[in-house]
C-alpha cells in the first residue's frame, strides 16, 4: 500500500520561505516520481513541480521556477520542497503525489498520479 504523508504548510509573511515534505512508503527510492500540486477553491488543481527518484532531475513551473527547489535533506523518503519568496499567489492548499512515471514524463497533469497526500495548506499574508 502506497501512502504519502505532507507536512510543513503553515502561514508566512510576503517574502518569506517555507519548507514541505512528502513522507512517502510503499514506493522504492529510484522508483516513482514525485510531484507537487497545489490548488485553491474554486479552482483547478496546478502542478507545481516534479522530482524524479530515478533520475534525480527536478522541473518546475514557470510560476515558481526560481523560487521553490527541492532537496534530500529530509533523507530518501522524504524529499523536501524548499519554497522561497512566497507571495500571496501562493497561497494554497499544497498536494504530493507518487507515481511510477518515465522520469516525469507526463508529471505535471493531475492524472498522471494514482497516489496523493492529504494536502498541506500554506498561506501567504501580504
Amino acid at each position: 500500500q502506497v501512502t504519502l504523508v505532507e507536512s510543513g504548510g503553515g502561514t508566512v509573511q510576503a517574502g518569506g520561505s517555507l519548507r514541505l515534505s512528502c513522507e512517502v512508503s510503499g514506493f522504492h527510492y529510484g522508483s516513482y516520481s514525485l510531484g507537487w500540486f497545489r490548488q485553491i477553491p474554486g479552482k483547478e488543481r496546478e502542478w507545481v513541480a516534479c522530482f524524479s527518484t530515478s533520475n534525480q532531475r527536478t522541473y518546475y513551473s514557470p510560476s515558481v521556477k526560481g523560487r521553490f527547489a527541492f532537496s534530500q535533506d529530509g533523507g530518501q523518503t522524504m524529499p523536501l520542497l524548499k519554497m522561497s519568496d512566497l507571495g500571496p499567489e501562493d497561497t494554497a492548499m499544497y498536494y504530493c503525489a507518487a507515481e511510477r512515471l518515465r522520469g516525469c514524463s507526463g508529471g505535471s497533469h493531475p492524472g498522471a498520479y494514482n497516489h496523493w497526500g492529504r494536502g498541506s495548506q500554506v498561506t501567504v499574508s501580504s
